[in-house]
């Protein structure tokens, strides 16, 4: 029962995980749609980093594969996130929609 918990000393901490950057909105004109945009830019240079990753490490590059699974996971819960945002969005004009005035 001890090794199995001195095993796990050896994974590290949550805190020495690398964090997601926060959303950068200085260049995003303070519009709704630009703030969405520039989120969306984001997500899509984060996936564009975890497919360049992984054409380096599939062509033998000096790539860690712990490197590669961390950025395909941000790109992944980036996106995630972005699909949320969507159908909360799409949701409220439904619901603005169905409004009657």
């Amino acid at each position: 029962m001890s090794s199995s918990i001195s095993g796990l000393g050896a994974i590290g901490s949550i805190g020495s995980l690398p964090k997601l950057a926060p959303l950068d909105t200085s260049q995003a004109d303070g519009s709704f749609s630009g703030v969405l945009t520039n989120a969306m830019q984001q997500v899509n240079q984060l996936n564009d980093g975890a497919t360049q990753q992984i054409g380096t490490m599939l062509s033998g590059g000096n790539t860690d594969i712990s490197t590669v699974m961390i950025a395909v996971e941000k790109a992944d819960v980036a996106f995630q996130l972005m699909m949320q945002v969507r159908n909360k969005i799409v949701s409220a004009y439904q619901e603005i929609e169905k409004m009657q005035f």
